[in-house]
């Protein structure tokens, strides 16, 4: 099934109040992960033009490279690594307005200047991977992503996808 998005919004704010709704009635239906992540990244990537947008996954103590937009990306993050490990040590969204000043900071691209990471969680608050989103700009991203962001990766249509997820 073919879909399209209607985003006619350039506030960034109401994008995303455009996007989401969007997004949750295309994952509703499916129930492969991987499928339902790729969508994800392709919606986010048409909406925002970021530098890179996707998801890591965990797969035997490592985050493992998911569906992404962007340039080739790092294939293995180990646990509390960069932003996208530290994010999955601590259980909680990492918003970083320069990359260069984050301890330990992995440069898969060294077009990156900032990034948000958010970490994926089952039902049982399970951590089994991140989305991970870097721009080319400085301080590209806020409160605003982070809510709209947090928002979407908690929703109760990806939480059952979540839940349905075996590494």
């Amino acid at each position: 099934m073919a879909e399209n998005l209607i985003i006619t919004a350039s506030d960034k704010e109401l994008k995303y109040q455009e996007l989401l709704p969007q997004i949750k009635a295309l994952v509703s239906w499916e129930t492969d992960t991987i499928a339902n992540l790729a969508n994800i990244v392709a919606a986010l990537q048409m909406t925002f033009s970021w530098l890179w947008v996707g998801f890591y996954l965990v797969r035997d103590e490592e985050l493992v490279l998911g569906p992404f937009q962007g340039p080739i990306a790092c294939t293995r993050i180990k646990f509390g690594s960069g932003v996208c490990g530290a994010t999955w040590q601590r259980g909680e969204t990492i918003v970083v307005t320069d990359v260069d000043q984050f301890p330990g900071h992995i440069a898969c691209s060294s077009l990156a200047k900032s990034e948000i990471v958010v970490p994926l969680k089952t039902s049982q608050a399970k951590i089994i991977g991140v989305l991970d989103v870097d721009s080319a700009s400085y301080a590209e991203f806020d409160d605003i992503d982070k809510r709209y962001l947090e928002e979407l990766i908690n929703t109760p249509e990806l939480i059952k996808v979540f839940d349905n997820y075996h590494a």
